[in-house]
């Protein structure tokens, strides 16, 4: 069995201040957050940037600056830039500050989808900033825009002009056919690193069939020739990362994709829930990769060729 890749998705663009005290707002909560992760076991640490000031997603590059260096300065992990930035920022917004990073890694959305988070509001009782509410509530009348002409744009600005390689976030069955057709095309080169994503409202279920059900599309689909990871929402998280190593997957945890370590309790750091994966994996005999084994199995161009 290949040893195992955890990355970590350090804050995201989804959850909100008061969901949890412990979510990393500031440049310098990012960095500290995903040095970490990082050292609890993490090979990859995925990155979105917020305003300091109030914790709402930001694109701007300015932010990113003020904590990738400080990461790449202190660990060897490799870093991934969001090209899926927050909600209602444009294409060209999401793509401001990887333009500017040049990194190893970046997101990329496989299709366009409904993205319903409104749910996630009724359960805050107190608000500490006044956009976190519409935010979240406006969401069941959002569309997360990724056509397949976006696509095409984000691999040939980033990936062929810069050597950035990319995390295919897939939240259903039809974006790895997307996939598939960018493959087909070659406007994508693999090995593919699949990111599985199962528990968000307007994707797939997390349901353990369907996990099964995409590993053995994702095998029809790119053979050989794709690496295969998965993550899952919420309360899932634990349960499907647990289950994506013991059929051979990778795994993505961080408090972008839950804000909980155990039921009813809330994690206290990226590096807590890296921690318990880890030890999970560890526990079931398998070995964590290296962000050098990482870059070895990903074909990465190496974080001395980045921008920062």
């Amino acid at each position: 069995m290949a040893k195992v890749i955890i990355s970590c998705a350090v804050t995201g663009g989804i959850h909100t201040p008061s969901m949890s005290p412990y979510l990393p707002i500031t440049p310098e909560e990012i960095a500290r957050s995903s040095i970490e992760a990082a050292e609890a076991g993490a090979a990859i640490i995925h990155l979105h940037a917020r305003d300091p000031n109030d914790g709402s997603p930001t694109p701007d590059p300015a932010v990113f600056m003020r904590f990738l260096p400080v990461i790449k300065q202190s660990v060897d992990a490799v870093i991934n830039v969001t090209t899926g930035g927050g909600l209602n920022m444009t294409l060209e917004d999401r793509l401001a500050a990887p333009l500017v990073a040049k990194p190893e890694m970046c997101s990329l959305n496989m299709g366009s989808m409904n993205f319903n988070i409104s749910p996630a509001a009724a359960r805050v009782k107190e608000w500490k900033y006044a956009w976190e509410k519409p935010y979240l509530e406006n969401t069941d009348n959002f569309i997360f825009r990724n056509t397949f002409r976006d696509i095409e744009g984000i691999v040939e600005r980033l990936g062929k002009a810069h050597g950035t390689r990319f995390e295919f976030e897939c939240y259903d069955i039809g974006h790895l056919y997307n996939l598939a057709y960018c493959l087909d095309r070659k406007i994508v080169e693999p090995p593919l690193f699949v990111q599985s994503i199962f528990g968000i409202l307007g994707g797939i279920g997390a349901d353990p069939r369907n996990l099964l059900f995409a590993r053995e599309t994702a095998d029809k689909l790119f053979g050989d020739q794709y690496v295969w990871s998965v993550l899952a929402a919420g309360r899932h998280q634990m349960a499907f990362t647990t289950m994506a190593g013991i059929h051979g997957g990778n795994v993505r945890v961080g408090l972008e994709d839950s804000l909980y370590i155990g039921k009813g309790e809330l994690a206290t750091s990226n590096a807590q829930q890296v921690a318990k994966i880890k030890r999970i994996l560890e526990d079931l005999s398998m070995e964590i990769a290296t962000p050098a084994e990482a870059r070895e199995i990903l074909h990465l161009k190496g974080g001395d060729r980045v921008g920062f």
